[in-house]
């Protein structure tokens, strides 16, 4: 039945670094469906079509016209997006960028290159806690429809 099919998780990358892009889709395209954007813009234009809502974004912070900052600020402004999981993944190796991160709602840090086993566990852990959350938050939204 279709209540038995596991579906995929889907992943958004954001990185303008080609190479970024591809190492880290080949790291993880065996167990989650994959998409990649180049620039904040292209994410919020994917993001705000709704036609894919990814489970989890990695994003980089330093990219030109605008930073993974400004994206992940605008992504939370959006009600709809706010329950999937922002992971930095940088090559800012900044412990006061990281502090930042983490205060402003960033579920993990992640400084690139990673180690496959590490960003997949971490990933993980990413879908298992939101999943939660937005589960309940979605019940929550019900039981106040109802009452």
């Amino acid at each position: 039945m279709a209540e038995d099919i596991i579906t995929r998780k889907i992943i958004l990358l954001v990185d303008d670094d080609e190479m970024h892009l591809e190492i880290t889709k080949l790291a993880l395209k065996d167990d989650y469906d994959i998409y990649m954007v180049r620039s904040g813009k292209e994410a919020l234009n994917f993001l705000t079509k709704g036609e894919t809502v990814p489970d989890l974004i990695l994003l980089d912070i330093i990219m030109p016209d605008m930073d993974g900052w400004v994206v992940f600020d605008k992504i939370h402004d959006i009600a709809s997006l706010k329950f999937i999981p922002i992971i930095f993944y940088t090559s800012l190796e900044d412990e006061s960028a990281k502090d930042k991160a983490y205060k402003i709602g960033v579920f993990d840090y992640i400084i690139k290159p990673c180690d496959r086993a590490d960003l997949l566990s971490r990933i993980g852990i990413a879908l298992q806690k939101t999943g939660v959350e937005k589960w309940h938050y979605e019940l929550y939204n019900e039981a106040e429809k109802v009452s």
